[in-house]
């Protein structure tokens, strides 16, 4: 189906000011958007209360409003401006919220807008957490056993019903806000409080928790005529228990069987396609057995989010502007692909190189601020590495948290004995992974360490692999170092600082350089492609790595 005429000016609901859970990266989609939509000749208007974003830039669109998200903010453009359309899917659950509130007091009727890249049928089923476990069930995809409370004592009762430990998850929140789990009884009547207060709409699911559970993340766009892509397949290093944005996430999947994807892939298409009249992004998450690889849905977001923004940038395939086409009436065969230029948007990444996303903590700013990890989310950035195996990718991120770790490392920082180690690390805390690796270069077992954190024995395995690498470089002076060790260290995401700090004589970083060069161990550059050098691409993005 080609573009809807009829639209021809365009709301876009921004997300507002950046807090925790709710930053940049909508700002990244809200941007994607307002350009996508520009193209097609359609006069944008944007709403967004916080000036220190890219979307409000005059340049973005033809008029912008830097006002409080509000219902009365709403009103005031609609009686200023002619707008056909609004698009509140890119402004995270901060714009859904603010559409279904809109759409209730009858506004976008009496202006007779229409509401495009989502319906409110579908938020409702979405984040309404008894409609989504009632919408499961009914498709009877399995979730976890689980009662809504909209008051204390509903919530109390259910508690006592389903037994510990227990998670509360409140209705119509970001970032896991007012979330939290539930161990033992005298916990539960602050929990219970602290989500009922959360939810806008003073509602939670109360929930058996499946802590120890493998979590997984898919981005999908459907179209108008059914078409559905899968974007992305994320995995969290962290099990269940950890919120996704403060979870370590791997792209592609890394430890899934080929049976377990397929379920999941095709599960994740039935939600996306009964979810009502949607065109655009769309992310659900799945917890998975480890033991028997059985799934439960976690949840479903119709909007882009901050995993979009993780999956654009680590394919290469721009899901916002995409999604923002779908929304005005494009199928996903008629828009062309932004990478290779030559085939359609209807295709699925493939990649041939691995994601890792770490996030970034402020703990030492907030005295006193509890630094264990749950539901709801306490990071306040993140960064991302491309690299060819999930070692160099997560070496590379390490170096780049700007907290004087050097790879995956601090050198000469960790005091800690083996037991205290395995007992540190039974918690999730932002240092966990810098813990583990110390754990293994003092001989803890790979099986200790699964049994202590529930991360998937494979993670343990490659950072075991980098224990053992650095164990090769210590035996050395930059003098008597060979090169195939040097090599093989580069190749894995050594920093030159770090592989200096390693050394037994202690040598700078420069003289690691000049050594490494001498022997004609450099980077080359790689193509972001999103289809694994199949077609020619045209991405001027590209990722530095030590490889032929």
């Amino acid at each position: 189906m080609p573009r809807d005429t009829s639209i021809q000016s365009v709301l876009i609901i921004g997300s507002g000011p950046i807090v925790i859970g709710q930053a940049c990266e909508f700002d990244y989609s809200g941007t994607q958007a307002a350009r996508s939509l520009r193209e097609e000749g359609i006069k944008v208007i944007l709403i967004n209360s916080n000036p220190a974003t890219i979307m409000t830039d005059p340049m973005m669109a033809d008029r912008v409003y830097l006002l409080p998200l509000t219902v009365e903010s709403i009103e005031q453009i609609l009686e200023e401006n002619k707008i056909d359309a609004v698009l509140p899917t890119m402004g995270g659950q901060t714009a859904l919220n603010l559409a279904k509130e809109a759409e209730e007091l009858g506004v976008w009727e009496k202006y007779n807008v229409r509401l495009i890249g989502v319906d409110i049928k579908a938020i409702d089923k979405a984040e309404d957490r008894e409609l989504f476990r009632q919408w499961m069930i009914a498709m009877g995809v399995p979730v976890a056993p689980a009662k809504t409370a909209n008051s204390f004592l509903e919530g109390k009762e259910f508690a006592q019903e389903i037994g510990f430990p227990l998670v509360i998850r409140p209705s119509f929140t970001l970032g896991g806000t007012g979330g939290g789990f539930v161990h033992s009884k005298e916990f539960l009547d602050e929990a219970l409080n602290r989500g009922l207060t959360a939810s806008p709409i003073h509602e939670v699911l109360v929930e058996k928790a499946v802590l120890g559970w493998k979590e997984f993340e898919l981005e999908l766009l459907r179209d108008s005529a059914d078409n559905v892509v899968i974007i992305c397949t994320v995995e969290n290093f962290d099990p269940m228990g950890v919120h996704t944005g403060d979870s370590i996430t791997v792209a592609p999947a890394m430890t899934l069987s080929d049976t377990a994807f397929q379920l999941m892939r095709n599960t994740a298409i039935n939600m996306m396609r009964d979810l009502g009249n949607f065109a655009g992004g769309c992310n659900v998450q799945f917890a998975l057995n480890p033991e028997t690889e059985e799934i439960i849905a976690i949840e479903i977001n119709p909007r882009v989010s901050r995993s979009s923004a993780l999956a654009s940038k680590a394919t290469g395939y721009p899901i916002a502007k995409i999604a923002a086409k779908l929304a005005i009436g494009y199928n996903l065969d008629e828009l062309s692909n932004q990478i290779t230029q030559t085939t359609s948007a209807y295709f699925e990444p493939a990649l041939d190189y691995v994601i890792v996303k770490i996030p970034r903590w402020n703990f030492d700013k907030f005295k006193g601020a509890n630094d264990t990890l749950g539901l709801q989310m306490k990071s306040v950035g993140e960064v991302m590495a491309i690299g060819r195996s999930f070692t160099e990718a997560i070496q590379k991120a390490c170096v780049s948290l700007e907290n004087e770790a050097v790879g995956l490392g601090y050198y000469g920082k960790s005091q800690k004995k083996a037991e205290e180690l395995i007992e540190y690390i039974k918690t999730p805390k932002w240092d966990r992974i810098f813990r583990i690796k110390d754990a293994l270069m003092l001989g803890v077992s790979v099986k200790s360490i699964v049994q202590a954190t529930g991360i998937d024995r494979w993670f343990i395995y490659q950072i075991q692999d980098l224990c053992t690498i650095e164990k090769a470089l210590a035996e050395h002076t930059l003098e008597s170092l060979p090169i195939d060790v040097l090599k093989e260290a580069k190749k894995h995401g050594f920093s030159d600082e770090q592989i200096a700090r390693i050394l037994d004589d202690k040598c700078t970083a420069d003289e690691v350089y000049e050594k490494r060069k001498a022997a004609g161990i450099t980077r080359v550059f790689k193509m972001v492609d999103t289809c694994a050098a199949e077609f020619e691409a045209k991405t001027p993005y590209f990722y530095s790595t030590f490889e032929a």
